[in-house]
This record gives structure tokens, C-alpha cells and sequence, in this order.
């Protein structure tokens, strides 16, 4: 999730230029149509309206409040005065090209993943500040290898909405992240290597009752509530040959996991009934229950022959009816539905002038 968009939109953005002259750019692999003079290609029937948010920078994993009337979101935009990803808080109709919004992380170390409490005065984010107020290092490859950084440093913080940390929620040794809450506002869901693995683990939003969910080889990760919070949405990336493992535990023990073969999986919200939703190949991931709770948003790119273009599909919980629902030339992930259902925010490299910078888009979406 995290510095993670940095590393996929170095890895997986192609390059488009936007031209003044209003020419038409085709998509590569489906022959979609975008003029410059507006931000949805005709193919993006889901979509009723799209507005940008960012304007520069690596934007991302942007998570509504419980009413619906804030977001909190995570950036790396060094004009914002950061040079990692930390915490910033938004109203749900700003918009941020001439100005900047209210950071409130702490400003040190890395954050990731946060996510409003349901009392919507409180958030709860992933932060390296306790193992050292600089930026931690973030590798892009390993022997040629594309892989993402686990930091054993991250534990689960609560903080306020003036960035005032109240509470910390783990503080066991190794990764704990990638926090979010359940819908019904009494659960968290959340990864941790405290078994000595990337497994899923609950806790009551108090930080009580840590149960584990998940105990299969692999990383378990970007868990999500369906909206009556009774099952749980992840991706995961688990090894099956032997090479396959040796790879997954050697990368692990230098606190990196390589991100490339990831499949969706669906539980109970206490693990029970575990189940592999897709099988398609390549990058499946940053998934996100669509409001009836009987479907499932998420980014692929299991149709690019190059690991690109990534871009949001929708299935059903039976994993049927496989829909395609953006139709960019780059990089479309990490959506979610505002709580009412009305509205979707994603991150994307439309529209960026050609560069790596990942921005925010909220859709009134139409089913």
C-alpha cells in the first residue's frame, strides 16, 4: 500500500504526453479514447462526473470518514514539505492545486494506511517515527528483482485530527500495518510478521483481543471490511514450489516481499471459510467491497503483456462476471466507495502530463 505506489508508478507507468491540441490518445490495449479537455475516457460508463484532487507527487490510499465529509490520504509531494509518505487531511469537496492540505502524521519516519474511527475525530495510521525520525530507505530492486519494503519498524498508532497521537495499538517486534476499520465501527484488520510470516490479524479498535485469521505461507495484506463487516477481502501472494518458497522466505528475512504474482482471497471477518476469489495471473490487489457487499473493485493488470497498464476491475463474490471498469493507458488503483455509496476515490496517472505522478480522483460512480 504505502511507498508501494511509488515503486508501481516508477515501475508501471507509461509514458503519455497531453497535447494542446486536443488530439485523441489510444489505448493500447483497448482501443479507449480519452480528449484532453476531460479526465474519463467514453468507456468509463461507472463514472458520472471526475474530478482531480492532487496535482503532484505520489497520492494514495485515500479513506473516507465515517460521515463521509472528510478523507484522510497519504502523499510524498515534496512541495507539500515532506520527502515520504506522511498523512493529510482533506474535506470531501477540496481540491489541492494552489494550496496544501494539513498534514497530521508526526512529519518522521514513513506512514502508511491510515483510516478513520468511527467517531470520526480519530484516525488510525502505520508509522516508522519510533525507529528513527528520518525516511527510511526504500529499495526499488533486488538482484533485478522488483520488490517492496517491509519495515519491522511500522506499529499501528491512533491519533487525533489536530495530529496528536493518543494511543499506540501494537507494539509487538516487526511490520504491523496496513490497519482499516470495519463498517460496523468494532473491528480492525491488519498485517503483521509477528508470527514470523505476513499474516492477517484483528483486533478490537481498542487495541484488545489480537486474534490471527490467516496462518497460510505468504504475504497477506490490504485487508478490507465488506460494508455489514462480516467477511474480509485481501490480496496475497503465496508461494507454491519449492523455489517459489525458498524466493518468499529469503526476501522476507531482508524485510522485502517481491509483489508481482498476487491473487485475491475472501474469509469470514474471523478467518473461517478462506477462499481464492481470482485466478488470473500477474498483479491482483488494492481491493475494495462495491456498497451492495455481493461484488468486489479492484486494480489488475493481468491484461498487460509488459506488467502495464494497471487499471480497476469489478467481480462477483463467486468470482463471475469479471467487469472492466477503467480503461487507462497507465496506472488506476487503490478505489474506495464513500460510505453512502455515491462516490469512489482511486489513484491514477491520468492526466499528469506524461510524468510519474500519481494523483487523487473521486468519481460520482453510477451502478
Amino acid at each position: 500500500m504505502k511507498s508501494k505506489l511509488t515503486l508501481l508508478s516508477i515501475l508501471f507507468t507509461v509514458v503519455l504526453s497531453c497535447k494542446s491540441d486536443k488530439k485523441q490518445s489510444e489505448d493500447v490495449k483497448s482501443g479507449a479514447t480519452k480528449w484532453v479537455d476531460t479526465l474519463i475516457y467514453p468507456e468509463e460508463t461507472h463514472f458520472k462526473s471526475l474530478k482531480q484532487i492532487t496535482f503532484g507527487g505520489d497520492n494514495a490510499e485515500a479513506y473516507w470518514s465515517f460521515d463521509d465529509k472528510q478523507l484522510i490520504f497519504q502523499s510524498n509531494n515534496k512541495n507539500w514539505g515532506v520527502n515520504c509518505d506522511q498523512m493529510f487531511l482533506m474535506n470531501a469537496g477540496d481540491t489541492f492545486k494552489d494550496s496544501i492540505p494539513p498534514m497530521i502524521s508526526t512529519g518522521k519516519g514513513r506512514t502508511t494506511c491510515a483510516y478513520f474511527l468511527p467517531d470520526n475525530q480519530h484516525i488510525v495510521y502505520a508509522s516508522t517515527h519510533l525507529g528513527g525520525e528520518e525516511c527510511p530507505e526504500t529499495p526499488l530492486r533486488l538482484n533485478g528483482r522488483y520488490v517492496w519494503p517491509i519495515y519491522d519498524t511500522y506499529d499501528i498508532f491512533v491519533a487525533d485530527l489536530e495530529g496528536n497521537i493518543v494511543n499506540q495499538l501494537t507494539n509487538e517486534k516487526g511490520y504491523d500495518a496496513e490497519a482499516t476499520v470495519s463498517p460496523k465501527g468494532d473491528k480492525i484488520v491488519f498485517t503483521s510478521t509477528r508470527s514470523g510470516d505476513l499474516e492477517l490479524y484483528t483486533m478490537n479498535i481498542d487495541g484488545s483481543e489480537v486474534t490471527q485469521i490467516t496462518d497460510q505461507l505468504g504475504y497477506d495484506g490490504g485487508a478490507f471490511f465488506s460494508p455489514d463487516g462480516t467477511k474480509i477481502i485481501f490480496r496475497s501472494s503465496r508461494p507454491k514450489t519449492e523455489e517459489e518458497i525458498q524466493e518468499y522466505k529469503s526476501l522476507l528475512a531482508e524485510g522485502l516481499v517481491q509483489p508481482t504474482e498476487m491473487e485475491l482471497y475472501i474469509c469470514n471477518a474471523d478467518g473461517s471459510e478462506l477462499r481464492q476469489l481470482t485466478n488470473l495471473g500477474n498483479a491482483n490487489w488494492s481491493p475494495f467491497f462495491h456498497p451492495s457487499g455481493k461484488k468486489i473493485l479492484f486494480s489488475s493488470n493481468f491484461e498487460a503483456e509488459k506488467g502495464f497498464p494497471f487499471n480497476l476491475y469489478m467481480i462477483d463474490l463467486d468470482g463471475k462476471n469479471l467487469e472492466r471498469v477503467t480503461h487507462s493507458t497507465t496506472f488506476d488503483a487503490f478505489p474506495v466507495f464513500s460510505n453512502d455509496g455515491k462516490k469512489l476515490i482511486f489513484s491514477s496517472n491520468r492526466n499528469n502530463g506524461g510524468g510519474h505522478d500519481t494523483n487523487l480522483f473521486i468519481a460520482d460512480w453510477v451502478d
